[in-house]
């Protein structure tokens, strides 16, 4: 198998396949976490955005402007990324059950529990459905992304869809908190992405996906191009 990952931490990731390249949530720009920046990546196939929510909207618009990829979301997405001045012909917008093919790439959006929620430039606030996605690669490689969700039972979508990868985040990562406004602070989550792997799911969740249930250290972002090139990636196995 030849499809390869690049992680750019919070849930952002550049999944390469023999004939497809698929970028998801990729939030870099204010992420320290990111070896990369928004100008650093080849064209995509298609940019898949969870919600609405800064660390996964994140750099959508400037890669979709630049590029010209089409971008499947959710409706709060779409609202946003047409006001920050993507065309609407580039934007597919679905939800839960609605399967979309875009560039020969099926992806069908499947339940998460969590809120798309966005602020436009004319003070409107627009309010979607978060979308978990599952694709495949190539045959025997099935990817499973759900954004943000809370604890649910995920049984049913490893009994009808089987990824053999899951690209799970368990909560904000500390290092991110300040991205948070008002006076709450977010706590981690009770779930480590094994139990929700092994949560009925039945799929390798990669090691990089974790995000940190401690407190931990930013890591800066590389300096060198040469770094941001070959930072994180690492190969898929079933």
């Amino acid at each position: 198998m030849s499809t390869r990952l690049t992680y750019h931490g919070a849930a952002s990731y550049e999944i390469v396949g023999p004939t497809h390249r698929i970028l998801i949530d990729p939030f870099l720009t204010g992420n320290d976490l990111a070896p990369c920046g928004p100008d650093d990546f080849e064209t995509p196939d298609v940019i898949l955005v969870s919600h609405a929510a800064v660390d996964h909207y994140g750099d959508t618009p400037a890669i979709a402007k630049r590029t010209g990829a089409p971008v499947i979301c959710d409706a709060a997405v779409r609202a946003k990324l047409i006001d920050d001045g993507v065309d609407a012909d580039q934007i597919t917008p679905t939800t839960w059950g609605i399967v979309v093919e875009v560039a020969g790439i099926v992806v069908r959006p499947v339940e998460c529990h969590h809120w798309s929620m966005a602020t436009l430039s004319d003070g409107r606030t627009v309010i979607g459905n978060p979308i978990a996605f599952i694709f495949e690669t190539e045959p025997g490689v099935r990817i499973y992304h759900y954004g943000d969700t809370c604890i649910f039972d995920m049984r049913l979508i490893g009994e009808l869809y089987k990824p053999t990868v899951g690209l799970l985040g368990c909560t904000l990562p500390r290092e991110l908190s300040y991205l948070i406004p008002g006076p709450g602070t977010f706590l981690t989550g009770t779930e480590s992405t094994p139990s929700a792997a092994n949560s009925g799911l039945n799929c390798r969740a990669p090691s990089a996906s974790a995000r940190s249930s401690t407190p931990t250290a930013p890591t800066r972002r590389p300096t060198a191009k040469s770094k941001k090139a070959s930072a994180c990636r690492t190969k898929a196995s079933g």
